[in-house]
């Protein structure tokens, strides 16, 4: 691809992002995360707890769970074998358990107990990386100093030709990119429920739907169902 080639892609990058990101703010104005919880290490625990698996199933795992864990001294304290029990539902829960019990003690020691305000200090702990990190900034302290990439975010990045990348952290660097920040935070969350209400991930014609209709050729880089 020559320069002139690479300019004008990432012109037509831009004004598509810019329609996508316009419908977002529009079909949801206030990003919010449907996890259910109280305190901020709940959330991070949550956020931990919700990779590869959905929200549903999170949420009902810590219906209970929370009754019994409420700061990061409570998670820190965690009996591993009876921690790890407790969220034996949801995908990968050993290496979960692992991760937000050694997160919370590292807050109880490094922060006093507080969760951390930037992703310098989220990435360096257990089970915190990028998007972690910035879905927890997001959503606890309004602060976008990223886009979080997750499985929704990859799948419409792709499928509109957002990005070249298959890698989250990439992904979200070429979305920065594209998007002004002060937009940047309706990508994820409106991403998220846009997919799981809209847009699912599974086969099926999408020609209808709201952003295929702002860019066509979406439909045509989706499986249909048979």
């Amino acid at each position: 691809m020559t320069r002139a080639e690479r300019t004008t892609s990432l012109k037509l990058r831009r004004a598509r992002a810019k329609k996508i990101v316009a419908y977002l703010k529009k079909a949801y104005p206030k990003p919010k995360s449907e996890l259910v919880y109280k305190t901020p290490m709940q959330f991070l625990a949550s956020v931990v707890l919700s990779a590869q698996c959905t929200d549903k199933t999170v949420n009902r795992v810590t219906e209970k769970l929370w009754k019994k864990y409420k700061n990061a001294l409570d998670f820190a304290q965690a009996k591993p074998a009876t921690f790890t029990k407790e969220i034996s539902s949801v995908t990968f829960f050993r290496n979960k358990a692992k991760a937000i019990i050694g997160a919370a003690k590292e807050i109880q020691a490094r922060h006093g107990g507080a969760v951390p305000r930037t992703e310098k200090e989220l990435v360096v702990l257990p089970g915190i990386g990028y998007k972690t990190a910035h879905v927890i900034l997001g959503e606890l302290y309004s602060t976008w100093e990223g886009i979080a990439t997750d499985t929704h975010v990859k799948r419409f990045a792709k499928r509109f030709d957002l990005t070249s990348n298959d890698d989250l952290t990439k992904i979200s660097k070429d979305l920065e990119m594209l998007i002004p920040k002060k937009d940047w935070k309706y990508v994820n969350n409106g991403l998220v429920l846009y997919g799981r209400y809209v847009c699912p991930a599974r086969p099926h014609d999408c020609a209808s739907h709201p952003l295929t209709k702002l860019w066509p050729l979406a439909a045509f880089r989706w499986p249909k169902a048979k």
